[in-house]
């Protein structure tokens, strides 16, 4: 007789070699006793994200003004992230209008909360929120960037293997659970990224799905869904943006992070399953966000869009479902689509991102082909950004 295997046993030994392995490749990638950093950028690139002429920016470097650029062979100049922001501060002195070269909050704008949310894996959710965290901070946001995810995929390109970076909490469950709350400074972590700070997740997340029903029943702390946002406030004067990378599934934590949003970015991959997924999302998303709108929460926002995501323009069926969806929801469908790209899925490989990864990796016409399709995706966001403060 055949003998059976006990799953559970199978699926822990799987997952603690798994962890081990993944553990060794990041400690070849980025070893111990290594201090992860972003690469430098080109003077190019840094005219590019400040709008200036790269002539301009060897006049500074000529008058001795600013940061000094580290030279390399050829003459070729290249800038820090640190080395960005103290331009961007230098530049914003001269400018002609407030905010030209640090666009944040000023006066009374309010906290922008932007919530990247999909009902379905797969739909690019977790890239499109770390390159919008990361192209915000480059561009001079102060950026929170939360993983609200127990999958912990944004942690991951960020650094972090929770069940080894973890072990004693630092999640956002340690803020925001119904007793004993940590302040939320205590759970956010400095990033290698200038302007960016990051609250990881992990499974402990799940915690606050469990918990919740016995809190609704035992009617004690605070209301489900005011937790995020009561705990955002305590850093509010800190930060421009914070972007909320949601779980794919519609519970407690992500009903928590909208009603504390400012704004909803809804990825879609553009293929019938997917479609079909997203209309029984936000089938549930409206029922759910009621009872949560006539418990008192505040339900309004600045915008909602819609982002195209691992879109193929030579593909005829992805070409009539986007179609299809613009003639649907106009607007709110953002202009530009999120490409599919070997450049940025290979950049996952070594967890980083395409703004982290040098472009000699990559073909040039990959590479640009993918940074001209998010850089104009991101673009549109801050616009809403922006239009949100009256701008």
């Amino acid at each position: 007789m055949r003998q059976k295997t006990r799953i559970d046993k199978l699926v822990g030994d799987h997952a603690l070699a798994l962890s081990e392995r993944l553990q060794a490749h990041r400690a070849q990638l980025f070893p111990p006793d290594a201090r992860r950093e972003l690469r430098k950028f080109t003077s190019g690139e840094v005219a590019d994200l400040l709008g200036v002429k790269d002539a301009y920016l060897r006049k500074l470097d000529l008058e001795g003004r600013g940061p000094s650029p580290e030279t390399r062979a050829g003459g070729r100049r290249y800038y820090t992230p640190s080395d960005i922001q103290e331009l961007r501060k230098l530049l914003e002195k001269g400018a002609k209008s407030t905010g030209t070269y640090l666009p944040g909050r000023r006066g009374e704008d309010h906290l922008q909360v932007i919530t990247v949310i999909n009902f379905k894996g797969g739909s690019g959710k977790t890239t499109t929120a770390a390159h919008l965290a990361q192209k915000l901070a480059l561009d001079g946001y102060r950026v929170l960037g939360i993983d609200l995810d127990p999958q912990a995929s944004l942690s991951a390109l960020h650094g972090f293997q929770p069940e080894f970076d973890l072990l004693d909490g630092g999640t956002l469950y340690d803020a925001i659970r119904y007793e004993n709350p940590v302040p939320l400074r205590n759970v956010i972590q400095r990033t290698y990224f200038t302007n960016l700070d990051l609250i990881p997740g992990n499974l402990d997340l799940m915690e606050f799905e469990h918990e919740t029903p016995r809190a609704i029943i035992e009617r004690s702390g605070n209301i489900f869904f005011t937790r995020i946002g009561d705990k955002l406030a305590e850093v509010e004067a800190d930060y421009d943006v914070v972007v909320i990378d949601c779980p794919p599934q519609l519970g407690f934590l992500t009903m928590s992070a909208l009603s504390a949003a400012t704004a909803i970015l809804v990825t879609v991959h553009p293929q019938m399953l997917d479609v079909m997924s997203m209309c029984q999302f936000l089938l549930m998303t409206s029922n759910l966000l009621g009872v949560v709108s006539e418990a008192g929460g505040d339900m309004t926002y600045d915008w909602m869009r819609y982002v195209i995501t691992r879109y193929e323009p030579g593909d005829g069926p992805q070409n009539q479902m986007v179609s299809f969806m613009r003639s649907m929801f106009g607007e709110h469908v953002l202009n530009h689509p999120v490409l599919k790209s070997t450049a940025i899925s290979d950049a996952g490989i070594t967890k980083q991102t395409l703004y982290e990864i040098e472009k000699s990796q990559f073909t040039r016409a990959t590479y640009e082909r993918a940074m001209e399709s998010l850089n104009a995706v991101n673009g549109e966001i801050e616009g809403l950004i922006q239009a949100a403060w009256g701008r």
